[in-house]
């Protein structure tokens, strides 16, 4: 397993907008989804604003492994589940970094729904 740089974390943490793309079984690139990131420490997590059955997650949890986009860099990544000790900072985070937009948006994808549809970002090496 490989770690992010501080550079990378602060470049896709401080991104307004991450792309994500899961890898098909053949193992080429799905089209890039525009979703929101956070930093945790130093990790980076997403979550699905619209549940379990939001395609992209969907496709993300099953592959396990994709794409994402960010702060002018792309890296390979696996998508990970998260320890639940985490979710509460990754709330205080959203709101931190996203509650301008509104609370019916940021809702979305903050307490215990959206908690289960979070998937950490580890970098991956090809």
């Amino acid at each position: 397993m490989t770690t992010w740089t501080s550079e990378e974390l602060t470049r896709i943490g401080d991104a307004e907008e991450l792309g994500v793309s899961s890898l098909r079984a053949d193992g080429t690139v799905r089209p890039y989804v525009t979703i929101w990131v956070v930093r945790a420490d130093r990790d980076l997590y997403i979550r699905s604003a619209y549940g379990p059955d939001n395609p992209w997650f969907r496709r993300a949890r099953g592959s396990g492994a994709g794409r994402i986009r960010a702060g002018g860099l792309e890296r390979d990544v696996t998508f990970e589940q998260p320890d639940d000790t985490v979710h509460a900072a990754l709330d205080a985070a959203y709101h931190a970094k996203y509650d301008r937009h509104g609370p019916a948006i940021v809702g979305t994808v903050v307490g215990s729904e959206a908690a289960t549809t979070t998937l950490r970002l580890v970098p991956r090496r090809t």
